[in-house]
């Protein structure tokens, strides 16, 4: 096999891997954070969350393995990205591998919390545990949400420097490449907003129900055209 086949054929597999892992955390996301985190958590009741837990605790659980699938497709992506683009700029694309790395390490982090979460609530529930106030399970709770919201910022950046080199390339869309950048804005400004002007967490939701269409269709839809076009580009790349 030439040398420029043995390429081709990784830019195959990258794009089939990367179309693959985002539509599976599309999916997962949408189970794991959609449904469950939303159903279960009743913001700033610990009371009436502890009750949802403890009533719904395998489906708390599913949640939490669905989190770690997340983790781990994440860490695909991370390679996927790299090879895939890296023919348009190396150095660049490296540097997009490892802001979506650090992120991956960041969500891990606060899915731990997750854990500890249900760890506790599990305890209690099996009786070695007499005692739990449901500030104990809020607090895990609250720890995942601000640590993860902290990594969405990097994931926004990420985004962003994805949307440029692919924008670099003559092979990608380009209304896909500007939905790559959206998105990517879209992750950093709210979550910025999120993290250091929690004053302003109405003006936050607002400017999130306007922009979480790009948001969502962002990074989704670059993962379709990978699955289904991207693995077929070759003259492009060489």
């Amino acid at each position: 096999m030439t040398t420029q086949n043995k390429s081709f054929n990784r830019q195959h597999i990258s794009s089939i891997i990367a179309g693959i892992s985002l539509l599976i955390m599309g999916i997962v996301a949408a189970f794991s954070y959609g449904y469950v985190h939303n159903s279960l958590v009743a913001s700033r009741d610990p009371v009436t969350t502890l009750k949802n837990i403890e009533a719904s605790f395998s489906l708390f659980q599913l949640g939490i393995i669905g989190w770690v699938v997340i983790v781990l497709m994440d860490i695909l992506v991370s390679w996927a990205f790299y090879v895939f683009l890296k023919p348009t700029d190396r150095d660049l694309s490296l540097l997009a591998g490892w802001l979506r790395l650090v992120y991956t390490a960041i969500l891990a982090t606060a899915v731990s919390h997750l854990v500890i979460a249900s760890n506790l609530v599990r305890q209690h529930m099996s009786g070695e545990s007499i005692e739990l106030e449901p500030w104990d399970i809020m607090i895990s709770i609250l720890a995942f949400e601000s640590i993860w919201s902290l990594g969405l910022i990097i994931f926004g950046t990420h985004l962003i420097l994805v949307g440029y080199i692919a924008l670099k390339a003559k092979y990608i869309p380009k209304v896909i490449c500007i939905l790559l950048i959206i998105a990517g804005t879209s992750y950093t400004l709210i979550h910025l907003l999120h993290g250091f002007f929690p004053q302003l967490g109405r003006v936050t939701s607002i400017i999130e129900m306007i922009l979480i269409l790009p948001m969502t269709i962002g990074e989704l839809g670059f993962g379709v055209w990978l699955l289904l076009k991207g693995s077929k580009i070759k003259t492009a790349l060489f």
